[in-house]
């Protein structure tokens, strides 16, 4: 069991249903929807997320001598590299060249969601040293079970340095986050980036508006199974059109709704007729709105950075929201203000022979993502700030 000021006890929990959604959330707090119990119950209890689909749960929990949860963290046995949006892809090729067994793997994440957020989850009044003995508890998982490396992705960077002191690496990647700077409206926001810029913004969002289409923010009792039905139809299309995967059930859609009501919000963009023609999903957190699926159904020109970031900016204002993040990729999203920002990973590796070659290549690679960050920061479209 794990050290610490105070005796743990540590279990595996192959399902989220077997951890009292109560002790979860009181761990995870309110600030990030995506480590809400109601989240991981969505994907779970929808097939999305499960040994089927090859994200066995293995979540753990830590609980302290009076028997309570002290803290807990999402933890998914793999058999593959998909839907994680940290790639190890060539780590795993590399492995089993040489010989070794890369799958499974243990993963601490939030499946399907390149989103950043606490993963070592416990409350703040917490009994000294359970963080640090939950992250002991990760090590003697992986060492229990055999497998060849245990990733902990997306997490704050306070995380990451946490359990570097444990053994784990550390991997930065980018991501593209939009900052509230104190704004009354769009206008406000307009006001505050170059002239050039300014104008590009007006004239997307006039293309957009151009469109014979209404467009709705619904949010709790206010989505309806129809609004998932044509909701699912989109994320269908656009995995079709990228030619990749498609993760989440219909079910899972419903299920996160039930679940998470007002903190779920759904941009429906419809004909007069009432036909649903495009989407976007997003969550909202205490200070932070995600975005997270898009898909619409036709050629509409511009509709895509009208619902996805402008509207979520229009909401992040109205709404005192400090930041947005819209996801994975896309340097496209910083002359529409969303700039770039570091994302952290840890990763615990058995075999000292990979664990080397892999430290070698991320001191490589963290180099070239602050290069990166420097060079793509001189792209900000922000009067203030250095112009490429």
């Amino acid at each position: 069991m794990p050290d610490g000021a105070e005796p743990f006890t540590l279990t595996v929990a192959s399902g989220i249903d077997q951890i009292a959604a109560t002790e979860w959330d009181a761990c995870a707090g309110n600030a990030n929807p995506f480590v809400a119990h109601a989240f991981f119950s969505a994907l779970e209890s929808s097939a999305s997320a499960v040994a089927a689909t090859g994200w066995q749960a293995q979540h753990l929990a830590l609980n302290g001598a009076d028997g309570r949860l002290a803290a807990c963290a999402p933890v998914y046995l793999k058999s593959h590299s998909y839907g994680e949006y940290v790639f190890d892809w060539s780590w795993a090729d590399a492995y089993e060249r040489a010989g070794g067994r890369y799958y499974p793997k243990l993963q601490v994440a939030v499946p399907f969601s390149p989103v950043t957020g606490p993963r070592l989850l416990a409350p703040p009044d917490a009994p000294a040293g359970a963080t640090e003995a939950l992250a002991t508890g990760l090590v003697q998982l992986a060492e229990a079970t055999g497998v060849s490396s245990l990733h902990v992705t997306f997490a704050s960077e306070a995380e990451c340095r946490l359990l570097s002191r444990h053994g784990f690496l550390l991997r930065t990647g980018i991501q593209y986050h939009w900052h509230n700077r104190g704004y009354t409206n769009f206008e406000d926001f307009l006001s505050d980036l170059s002239s050039r810029k300014r104008k590009a913004i007006r004239k997307e969002r006039a293309a957009a508006a151009g469109h014979d289409v209404v467009i709705r923010d619904l949010a709790g009792s206010a989505i309806e199974e129809r609004h998932w039905d044509a909701f699912y139809g989109f994320y269908r299309d656009t995995v079709a059109r990228k030619s990749a995967h498609a993760y989440l059930s219909r079910a899972f859609f419903s299920a996160l709704g039930r679940g998470l009501g007002r903190r779920v919000l759904l941009v429906m963009a419809e004909t007069p007729e009432g036909l649903p023609v495009a989407g976007a999903l997003h969550l909202v957190g205490d200070d932070t709105l995600y975005g997270r699926y898009w898909g619409a159904i036709g050629a509409y020109d511009r509709l895509h950075f009208e619902m996805c970031y402008y509207r979520a900016i229009d909401f992040a204002i109205q709404n005192g929201l400090a930041r947005i993040e819209a996801g994975a990729q896309g340097e496209h999203k910083i002359q529409r203000g969303y700039l770039p920002q570091p994302t952290w990973s840890a990763h615990w590796i058995a075999d000292h022979r990979l664990r080397t070659a892999v430290d070698r290549f991320l001191a490589r690679e963290r180099s070239a993502v602050d290069e990166a960050i420097e060079r793509l920061a001189t792209l900000s479209p922000f009067r203030n700030e250095p112009q490429a």
